[in-house]
């Protein structure tokens, strides 16, 4: 009988034990297909929420070059700070101008003859506010200066300049923000990899960038695929 009991006590130990381990192996199995479905998922979010904050940044950064080429028009110069851009949208007006060509006689005193001259006369139409013509009722240009993301309360870098290029002095703008500032609060290991990314659909670099410091350009970094979706 005593053997008896032993063995069905040695049963009940085996079985619950079998019991512990599938549990185990159950939860394990679990804890597996959960990484394994993050390591696919996570990427995939990354790149989700990555390219929607890049859309946002980019239509911010061409308002941006819109102000930049008006203020040039009026100015000749580009802005280098905030301030005196919106300022300048607020309170500027385009010269609305109409060029025609036109001809008269004129008496040459070498030919001794009336010869005809032609010229092109440059007429004032009148006169139309920046903001009116680029922005309409659209407030959102006060906050140009500022990375549209949330959760981030940082400005673009702005900087302009006059530089030499083939003799010639022209002036130059460049606008920037770090890719560590728009995708703040995603995975590190995720944003190392972006920053260093080199590809024709992507956007090369650790940063955003419009215009240049050492070129005539008032160019974005990042690929056409984000111009046709921000149309």
């Amino acid at each position: 009988m005593f053997a008896t009991k032993q063995l069905k006590m040695k049963f009940s130990f085996s079985e619950k034990n079998r019991k512990i381990t599938t549990y185990v192996l159950y939860l394990f199995s679990l804890l597996l297909v959960y990484f394994i479905y993050s390591a696919i998922d996570s990427p995939i979010e990354f790149n989700k929420i990555k390219n929607e904050r890049y859309l946002k940044v980019i239509d911010r950064l061409k308002d941006i070059r819109n102000a930049q080429i008006a203020y040039k028009s009026v100015n000749g110069i580009y802005s280098d700070n905030f301030d005196s851009l919106i300022s300048f949208i607020d309170s500027a007006q385009f010269t609305i101008i109409e060029k025609r060509d036109s001809s008269y006689m004129q008496y040459d005193r070498v030919y001794r003859i009336d010869m005809l001259r032609e010229v092109i006369v440059i007429d004032t139409l009148g006169f139309v506010s920046v903001r009116d013509s680029l922005f309409k009722d659209n407030l959102d240009y006060k906050d140009m200066a500022f990375v549209p993301i949330d959760g981030v309360d940082s400005k673009f870098q702005l900087k302009a300049d006059i530089i030499d290029k083939n003799g010639y002095n022209v002036p130059v703008f460049e606008v920037r923000v770090s890719k560590d500032l728009i995708l703040y609060d995603q995975n590190k290991d995720l944003i190392t990899q972006e920053k260093e990314i080199v590809s024709v659909d992507g956007v090369n670099g650790p940063f955003l960038i419009l215009g240049s410091m050492s070129d005539v350009s008032t160019n974005g970094n990042w690929p056409t695929t984000f111009d046709v979706e921000t149309k």
